[in-house]
């Protein structure tokens, strides 16, 4: 008897259990939603991630609570959110460093960045520019690859070893050929400096912070890294006119949940999350980033990131690139 009351006792648990869980849902957000930026702040995914945060709270109803949780390369914000509860209340603000870069580059990954992640959206893409000394004698990528096969080759400044920048220009010297070494900093306004000093060559770096310095005459761009021209920099050409087709290095951010949140939060958070780069003012201050909007389905940016992780992985083999 004591066994048929402790069987019908679960029974009636799990009837209970499902629509709770289901209503739940429906009801989500019921409080505040974490988001969490894997880098400082005043960085460019800080930035984009209060943007999206401050667009997303009124329709959702709750405030997203943008927290930085920095350290290497991202990976630690990014794995306290692979961990945390898949319930649609801490979510990330991933990059192409954390989801496509990192996987291979990293000896030891604390987290899988495609089985651990629910993508939610595409927020957008910034492509990056090729700058070089407003004085350089090297006015194109020719004249760079030129540069790069004569006896000592030539040098490229980034942000940090395993950055975008430090890929891209891996990337360049494997398209190019020649002799390209790399020149790593603590950070990029570090490298921007001597770039602008001619003491190193050049560096790839976000438009934000290069684009003053080619109005004030200190610096001058050779390439934008995306297959079509920038409308932010209209006069730059792309590495493809530049006479390299499929030249594509690009910094894009997007907001993921851990994996086995449920498919009803996803698609809610990835609702408010496209109307708000139909906003105007949203589509302005990320246009202020230099930003291409995306916004598509999860389903689509599941493919754009196993595609790029394959790309980055393949970059960071063949330069024998690894972080411990």
């Amino acid at each position: 008897m004591s066994h048929r009351r402790t069987v019908l006792a679960a029974l009636a648990a799990l009837t209970l259990a499902a629509p709770l869980g289901a209503l739940a849902q429906q009801d989500y957000p019921g409080r505040p939603v974490r988001l969490i930026v894997p880098f400082g702040p005043g960085t460019t995914t800080d930035i984009v991630a209060r943007i999206y945060a401050e667009a997303m709270t009124k329709p959702l109803g709750q405030a997203i609570v943008v927290e930085n949780k920095a350290g290497a390369g991202g990976n630690i914000g990014s794995d306290l959110v692979a961990k945390a509860a898949a319930d649609g209340y801490t979510i990330v603000m991933g990059t192409v460093g954390t989801h496509a870069i990192n996987p291979g580059l990293y000896r030891k990954m604390p987290y899988d960045a495609q089985k651990d992640f629910a993508p939610i959206g595409f927020a957008g893409y910034t492509p990056t520019l090729l700058v070089v000394a407003a004085n350089s004698p090297l006015q194109s990528l020719k004249d760079l690859q030129a540069a790069a096969k004569k006896s000592g080759g030539i040098s490229f400044a980034s942000a940090g070893n395993g950055t975008s920048g430090h890929l891209a220009g891996e990337l360049l010297k494997a398209r190019l050929g020649g002799e390209m070494v790399h020149v790593p900093y603590k950070e990029g306004g570090l490298a921007l400096s001597d770039v602008m000093a001619g003491q190193v060559q050049f560096m790839f770096y976000h438009p934000a912070a290069v684009l003053p310095h080619i109005k004030s005459g200190k610096l001058r761009a050779l390439a934008v890294t995306s297959l079509e021209r920038s409308p932010v920099a209209p006069e730059i050409p792309t590495a493809a006119e530049s006479g390299f087709p499929g030249f594509e290095a690009l910094a894009w951010h997007g907001i993921l949940a851990p994996a086995r949140t449920p498919p009803a939060i996803v698609r809610k958070l990835n609702g408010e999350f496209v109307k708000a780069l139909k906003d105007p003012a949203t589509a302005e201050l990320l246009a202020n980033q230099a930003m291409h909007p995306i916004g598509n389905t999860p389903e689509a940016f599941v493919a754009f990131i196993q595609k790029d992780q394959a790309i980055w992985k393949g970059v960071a083999a063949d330069a024998k690139i690894i972080v411990e």
